[in-house]
C-alpha cells in the first residue's frame, strides 16, 4: 500500500514537470523563424522600427494566434521611435502593465512631463493584451519605447496551466477531499492548506520572468551600464525624476558605494515634500517601503539570480515580500538600498490585484495635480543630503502563501534557464 501511494505521487509530480517543460519547449519554438530575415543578425541591435503595415502587428483573435503575436514582437522587437531618438538611452525605465487604461494614460502623461524624457529607454512589459492598451502606448512620441509581452499570461492559457485548469483543484478544499477527488495538483496545497489561483500567481511570475528578459535578452539593452528603474503603470513620476536619479547616482557613488539599490519612491506621497526634497537615507531593503521606484544595477541583477531556487519555491506569492526574505537569507549580506526621502514616484491606483470595483482614476489626477501645485518648490534640488542611516539587516516576516504549487516553482525556475 506504502509502495503503491509513493509510486502514484511520484507519478503525479513526474506528470506536472513534463507539462511545465512541454509547455516551455512548444512556445520556445516560436521565438526563432528561419525564413524571418528581420531577426537581430540582420539590424543594428536595439533600432528596428516599427513602422505601419509591420509584421511585428498584433492579431488579438484566438488564444493560439495572440500567442504567435506574443512571441514574434518578443523576438523581433521593435523599438518605436528609434528613428527619432538616436544614440544610447541614458536611462532604462521598466513598467510592468496589467490591465488598467486609464492609470496607464496617467503614468505617460507624467512621463510626458519629465525633464531630459527623451534621452530615456521606455520599456513596458504587459501580461493583458488588448487592442487599447496597445494604442496608448503607440501613442507616445516622446522617447523610444519597447514593448515586451510575458509569454505564460493566463489570458493566453484560459483552461490549462499557467492559467486555470478546470481539474485544478478548489482553492479551500482540504488535501484529503483532494486526494480523494483526483484534482491536478491535490499534494500541492500552500503552507495554509490553499490550492493555488492562476491570477494570483501571476504577478510574481511576470515579475521574475521580466527581470530575466530586460537584462539577459532585450537587444537594445547591450552595452547598457546604468540602473534599471521597475515602475508600474498605476505610477506617476515627477518632473525632477531624472535629475534625482543622477543626483542619487553621484551620491551613491561618493558616500554609499556599498548601497545596492535606489529607490525613488516612498508611499508617502507628497507629505511635507518641499522639506524633505532633497533628503536621503540609507537603510535594509524592506518590502512595504522600497518596492516603488526600484533602481537595480546589473550586478544586483546577478545576486538575485543567484537565489533562483529560492526566490521560485519561497511560499509567498508577492514579488517583494519574496525578495525581501532573500535578503540577509539566500543573499548573505541583506540589500542596503539609498531611498528619496521626498519621493520623487507617486503611486496613484486605488485598484490593483484584491480590488477591482469602484476605481476613479480620476480622483487620482486630481489628487495629483492639486499635491505637485504645493511641491513644485522643491523640484530640482541642487544636491541631496543624509538624513539619517538605519540599520541593515535581514526583516524577517510570516510568508504570504499562495505559492505552493509545484508547477509555478518549476515554471519560475526555468525562465533563466529556457528564454
Amino acid at each position: 500500500m506504502r509502495f503503491r501511494l509513493l509510486k502514484k505521487n511520484l507519478l503525479a509530480l513526474l506528470g506536472v514537470s513534463f507539462v511545465v517543460v512541454t509547455l516551455l519547449f512548444s512556445t520556445r519554438v516560436l521565438l526563432v523563424n528561419d525564413n524571418d530575415t528581420t531577426g537581430p543578425n540582420n539590424v543594428e541591435p536595439g533600432h528596428r522600427i516599427m513602422r505601419p503595415g509591420d509584421p511585428g502587428k498584433f492579431n488579438f483573435g484566438s488564444p493560439s494566434e495572440l500567442t504567435q503575436s506574443v512571441y514574434s514582437a518578443n523576438y523581433k522587437q521593435c523599438v518605436h521611435n528609434a528613428d527619432k531618438f538616436t544614440g544610447e538611452p541614458r536611462l532604462v525605465l521598466v513598467v510592468q502593465v496589467h490591465n488598467r487604461p486609464e492609470y496607464l494614460r496617467l503614468f505617460i502623461k507624467s512621463l510626458e512631463k519629465a525633464a531630459e524624457v527623451h534621452s530615456f529607454l521606455l520599456i513596458f512589459s504587459h501580461d493583458f493584451f488588448s487592442e487599447e492598451i496597445n494604442a496608448i502606448v503607440h501613442g507616445i512620441t516622446f522617447c523610444k519605447v519597447l514593448q515586451i509581452y510575458f509569454p505564460f499570461s493566463t489570458q493566453l492559457y484560459p483552461s490549462e496551466f499557467p492559467g486555470k485548469d478546470p481539474k485544478d483543484c478548489p482553492r479551500d478544499i482540504s488535501k484529503d477531499n483532494a486526494r480523494k477527488t483526483g484534482c491536478l495538483n491535490a499534494e500541492h496545497p500552500d503552507s495554509y492548506g490553499h490550492y493555488r489561483e492562476a491570477f494570483i500567481t501571476q504577478t510574481k511570475h511576470h515579475w521574475w520572468w521580466k527581470l530575466h528578459f530586460v537584462w539577459e535578452r532585450v537587444q537594445a539593452m547591450q552595452g547598457y551600464s546604468g540602473f534599471v528603474i521597475f515602475l508600474e503603470e498605476d505610477n506617476y513620476i515627477l518632473p525632477d525624476f531624472f535629475h534625482y536619479y543622477k543626483s542619487m547616482v553621484e551620491f551613491r557613488k561618493k558616500s554609499c558605494p556599498d548601497c545596492d539599490m535606489l529607490a525613488l519612491g516612498n508611499h508617502n506621497g507628497l507629505t511635507d515634500f518641499n522639506r524633505l526634497s532633497n533628503k536621503v537615507l540609507t537603510t535594509g531593503w524592506m518590502s512595504t517601503k522600497h518596492n516603488i521606484g526600484m533602481a537595480i544595477s546589473r550586478d544586483v541583477y546577478y545576486k538575485l539570480m543567484g537565489c533562483n531556487e529560492e526566490f521560485c519555491t519561497y511560499d509567498d506569492y508577492n514579488w517583494d515580500w519574496t525578495l525581501q526574505h532573500l535578503s540577509g537569507t539566500c543573499i548573505s549580506k541583506p540589500i542596503k538600498v539609498l531611498v528619496a526621502q521626498g519621493s520623487r514616484v507617486l503611486h496613484t491606483g486605488d485598484c490593483g490585484l484584491h480590488q477591482k470595483e469602484n476605481c476613479r482614476p480620476e480622483w487620482a489626477t486630481q489628487k495629483v495635480e492639486e499635491s505637485l501645485k504645493t511641491a513644485k518648490d522643491g523640484l530640482f534640488p541642487q544636491s541631496l543630503t543624509l538624513q539619517g542611516a538605519e540599520a541593515v539587516e535581514h526583516k524577517a516576516h510570516m510568508k504570504n502563501g499562495g505559492w505552493g504549487d509545484v508547477r509555478d516553482h518549476i515554471l519560475c525556475n526555468n525562465y533563466a534557464k529556457r528564454l
